[in-house]
């Protein structure tokens, strides 16, 4: 990490199917050069094929529980990715296509995992997407009525499976 970059030490989780190993291995060398973010890698480890909802399921759960601050799953597309850690009740799953996406899913979302399509954005796009997704605040404001409405869906359907 360059020494002039003052920045808070995250713990971020890096999650992939089989497509998204080469990226999630790109991004992971990228927080290791540019940061001091603690990075968890919890699969899949090659690019024979694998499911990917229980590995998405997995890294959004340890930023529900506290266990890690940020979340980032990859796959072919994304979209299974996200759909998948969407299911985990607090998590706020975003597909990011590129920096404006990502700025707005934390600014106004408080999104807590990026979603990222391994066979759509290239590795340096990814990692500025990453960048931005890490750096940006949460604004609060109006947006925090609306990510307790999302809650309270979440509580709604949760009571609802009782």
């Amino acid at each position: 990490m360059p020494a002039d970059r003052e920045e808070l030490a995250m713990r971020i989780v890096l999650a992939s199917d089989h497509a998204g190993v080469g990226l999630k291995a790109a991004l992971a060398e990228h927080l290791a050069a540019t940061t001091s973010h603690v990075v968890e890698d919890i699969g899949s480890y090659t690019t024979e094929p694998v499911d990917y909802p229980p590995i998405c399921a997995d890294a959004a759960r340890r930023v529900v529980r506290g266990e890690a601050d940020m979340a980032v799953v990859i796959g072919g597309s994304g979209q299974g990715e996200a759909i998948s850690a969407n299911k985990v009740r607090g998590a706020r799953a975003a597909l990011c296509h590129d920096e404006y996406t990502a700025r707005f899913a934390r600014r106004h979302n408080n999104a807590n995992v990026l979603t990222l399509g391994a066979r759509l954005v290239a590795p340096e796009l990814a990692s500025a997407i990453l960048d931005v997704f890490l750096a940006e605040p949460f604004e609060g404001g109006r947006h925090v009525a609306r990510i307790l409405e999302i809650a309270a869906i979440e509580d709604e359907e949760a009571d609802a499976d009782r």
